[in-house]
């Protein structure tokens, strides 16, 4: 099995590059896991507890399981991923049943930041995007798919997102073994990933 970590700030693209190099693969050779799964389970918090939490901390997290469900997926077996609700900031009780296949990629914005996990993958990506744009992304995800309203999304990245990049995301890159400029659709970059990973399963 391949394990491909994909991280970078929010609203960089990854998802994009993500589907760019899913879409090249066959169906059942591929599957993708989202780091916001693993966000930590706070049935124990009020909902007003949970949103101040600060999610964009690597404590925020559950690497701990992550780490088990990949371990599990390398030998063979398939996992009960959890399913993450934004709007009330929270796990569902749902899982989604993960099989295992021969590219598993791992995409979220903190992957990076856990040394063990980040030692899991055998191609570690960072997706680079500027500053502006990634906020007009976030912005416009945040509103359109999570029903954020822009004082909140503002306001959150005033006081979380932007301090947790510039000290937790963006030192990762250094962990990176491949940087993608995503200002643009970057065909070269994701181009060079797929034959990478071509050349590993045969």
């Amino acid at each position: 099995m391949l394990i491909i970590g994909i991280a970078g700030g929010t609203g960089c693209g990854k998802t994009t590059v993500v589907n760019q190099i899913v879409n090249e693969l066959p169906d059942e050779e591929v599957g993708v896991i989202s780091q916001d799964s693993y966000y930590n389970d706070l049935s124990h918090l009020s909902y007003d507890d949970r949103i101040k939490i600060n999610f964009d901390h690597p404590r925020a997290i559950d690497f701990d399981l992550l780490g088990e469900h990949l371990g599990i997926l390398r030998l063979g077996e398939s996992i009960d991923q959890p399913v993450y609700s934004f709007p009330k900031h929270n796990r569902t009780k749902d899982t989604v049943r993960t099989h295992p296949r021969k590219v598993m990629i791992v995409e979220g914005i903190l992957i990076l930041t856990h040394p063990g996990i980040r030692d899991m993958f055998d191609i570690k990506i960072y997706v680079h995007a500027d500053s502006d744009e990634r906020l007009i992304r976030r912005l416009k995800r945040d509103i359109d798919e999570r029903g954020r309203d822009i004082k909140e999304v503002l306001t959150r990245y005033q006081n979380t997102l932007k301090p947790m990049h510039d000290q937790f995301i963006e030192p990762t890159k250094e962990f990176a073994d491949i940087i993608i400029p995503n200002n643009k659709y970057n065909t070269v970059a994701v181009d060079i990933v797929r034959t990478i990973i071509t050349d590993k399963l045969t």
